[in-house]
């Protein structure tokens, strides 16, 4: 286990799928992600299969609340681009709907993955794309957690009735400052 002071990122189990199904799932929270459509526990599972198939590119975790050992979201690096020394950010909260919150666990969380990301695994840029109506993590990683904006994608998603922009924002290795 990665471990912090109050949360930290082990391994996804098959028996954290059930969570992060349901947290999935959420409305408020699937509107954000890529992946739009209702997840069954099955996707799941196909899902967990293929993660032990691309360890070499995906590594995704649990998060965990240090106090009692109990799943409270998920985070990752996936994709990995091992000539550019790039990744894709995953990340939220799933406990109590928080998506990010301010109770400490996703600003801890998150460091302990970028952590992990420039000093184990020697990357040097972490990114994400962040639908433009994603206000809650455009806010929290752009202010606490320095990730400067890379692009806009015009028109790149579908939700509501109307296309929205995505923002592709990132980390470099250079800037990255261990607080």
């Amino acid at each position: 286990m990665i471990k912090g002071k109050i949360v930290g990122l082990r391994a996804v189990e098959k028996e954290d799928l059930i969570y992060l199904r349901d947290w999935r799932n959420l409305p408020s929270f699937r509107r954000n992600f890529r992946e739009v459509r209702e997840l069954s526990l099955a996707d799941q599972e196909k899902w967990f299969e293929s993660l032990q198939n691309t360890k070499h590119i995906n590594f995704m975790f649990t998060i965990v609340r240090i106090s009692d050992n109990k799943p409270i979201g998920a985070a990752g690096l996936l994709y990995t681009n091992w000539v550019n020394r790039a990744t894709d950010f995953s990340f939220y909260i799933g406990e109590e709907e928080m998506y990010i919150g301010d109770n400490g666990y996703a600003e801890e969380g998150a460091k302990l993955l970028i952590d992990y990301g420039f000093n184990n695994l020697n990357l040097n840029k972490i990114w994400m794309e962040l639908y433009e109506f994603d206000f809650q993590k455009i806010e929290f990683f752009t202010k606490k957690i320095n990730f400067k904006k890379d692009g806009l994608l015009r028109q790149n998603c579908f939700e509501g009735g109307k296309y929205w922009d995505s923002l592709i924002i990132s980390l470099l290795k250079e800037d990255y400052l261990i607080k």
